[in-house]
């Protein structure tokens, strides 16, 4: 009895031992020995700590930030919150049809009009429809698209340079129009050579490329492309694959407001209804008389599983800069932050550990620290009335988004729903397991590691599998 009792005990010691040799591995694995991490593990009902460490250290998130943001955006906006454009005139519409004035556009942050991800991509025959609709058969004056809504200041001044004109962080303008993006399409050529533009899907006339790309013996896209908001000169540096006929890159389109001016103002003449005017842009709310259609996005839950499945920096910057409008101020970046910041303050969070700048994790200023994240998470599992909404917009290991690959063929697989971040130097996780019929809160953020993202992709995997091999889960 006393020899059976005293190999429990081993038995007992060596299971609680091993998630602490677990952690240990992970730090002194080469390629994380002078890291820095931030580690939490907790079980969700009970609030008890499973693994830590460093866990109130803030470190770089990268993409998990918008976690932050969704979970906060579900809370102050609600999941059901739709962006609103407006079609409004300034005129008196005659009995034979002649619109006496202006028709505007009055954007309302809507990051998908138009969008390839969610909404009605083929969105201007209703707006063609609802001035039909209105009885206008001819307008006098010209089609203004109007920006009001958000800052001026569209590029968030945190990001890099080397972000700044690409399709993945476009400008945060009032109005969004193809998700802000277009295609520039190249005949690569030989080796060594350099790449002959051919065109831009969608078409704009205006802008202006100093081509600098060399085509080589690359597999993907290795070409940045450089330049301002507002403005159509563009400057291209990097490599694209060799002997490719029909080979695009993406780029942030300079000013969407003035290419939906432009396109709404074509297909209301396609459809004969008679424009004098010209397709103009105006930074200002101008007055109104008649509220001719309202056009309303989808829900804020489609948005927010776009955001967290997809890593959509695009919706998460709309979204964020959503959280600080008011009737009386523009939504901005500052506010926004702040906004977050008094929200968790309030819910009873450590938000001195919290440093967001933006509301999709590509700038490197922004730090968390896996403790935020872990009562952030357990807050919106446990007291959200969005929590099945927020649940259910984080990919899952193993089957589809950005986690499609992540813990693939393993005992977590379809068992992690997380968000996951990459950018230079930066891997992170933060989510949920479940395991064993419990739910657990999770973070693991790494910054600087000696090796590539795969590599220490590799070892959180591992380290989860080992955690989970723990008695504690």
């Amino acid at each position: 009895m006393i020899r059976y009792t005293i190999i429990l005990l081993l038995s007992t010691l060596t299971l609680l031992c091993s998630g602490q040799q677990a952690i240990t591995n992970f730090r002194n694995n080469p390629l994380l020995r002078y890291a820095n991490i931030s580690l939490l593990v907790k079980d969700v009902a009970s609030g008890k700590t499973i693994e830590e460490f460093n866990s109130h250290s803030s470190v770089i998130p990268a993409s998990t930030m918008k976690i932050v943001t969704s979970a906060s955006a579900l809370e102050m906006l609600g999941e059901n919150f739709q962006f609103a454009t407006t079609l409004e005139a300034d005129g008196e519409i005659k009995p034979d049809g002649t619109l006496e004035g202006n028709l505007y556009i009055k954007g309302g942050g809507d990051p998908t009009l138009g969008s390839e991800k969610v909404g009605e991509k083929n969105f201007l025959p209703l707006w063609v429809e609802a001035v039909n609709k209105a009885g206008i058969k001819r307008i006098t004056g010209s089609i203004i698209a109007c920006e009001y809504c958000f800052e001026r200041q569209v590029i968030n001044p945190r990001w890099t340079w080397e972000d700044m004109g690409n399709y993945y962080a476009p400008g945060i303008h009032s109005i969004s129009y193809l998700d802000n993006t277009y295609k520039l399409y190249f005949n690569s050529g030989k080796l060594d050579s350099t790449p002959q533009i051919l065109r831009t899907e969608p078409v704009i006339n205006a802008l202006q490329f100093a081509n600098f790309v060399k085509s080589t013996d690359t597999k993907s896209d290795n070409a940045y492309l450089y330049g301002a908001p507002y403005e159509y000169n563009r400057s291209i540096y990097g490599e694209i694959p060799a002997n490719k006929t029909d080979f695009f890159i993406k780029g942030d389109i300079p000013h969407p407001a003035v290419l939906l001016a432009a396109d709404f103002k074509q297909a209301l003449m396609d459809a004969s209804i008679q424009v004098r005017g010209n397709a103009l842009v105006k930074m200002e709310n101008i007055k109104s008389k008649t509220l001719i259609y309202k056009y309303l996005s989808p829900s804020l839950s489609e948005i927010i599983k776009e955001v967290n499945v997809n890593s959509n920096n695009h919706f998460a910057e709309y979204t964020f800069k959503q959280l600080s409008v008011t009737p009386s101020s523009v939504g901005s970046s500052n506010a926004s932050a702040l906004k977050i910041q008094n929200f968790w303050k309030e819910k009873g969070l450590s938000t001195d550990e919290l440093f967001q700048n933006d509301g999709s994790g590509l700038s490197p200023t922004n730090a968390v620290s896996a403790n935020f994240y872990v009562n952030m998470l357990i807050y919106m599992k446990t007291k959200s009335a969005s929590a099945t909404v927020f649940y259910n917009s984080l990919p899952v290991s193993g089957t589809n988004g950005t986690l499609k690959n992540f813990l693939a063929n393993t005992v977590l697989q379809g068992k992690v729903h997380a968000k996951s971040g990459t950018i230079a130097r930066v891997k992170s996780y933060a989510g949920y397991i479940e395991y064993k019929n419990r739910t657990y809160a999770f973070a693991i953020l790494v910054n600087n590691a000696n090796g590539s993202s795969k590599e220490v992709t590799a070892k959180i995997e591992n380290l989860l599998l080992d955690i989970c091999k723990s008695s504690k889960m």
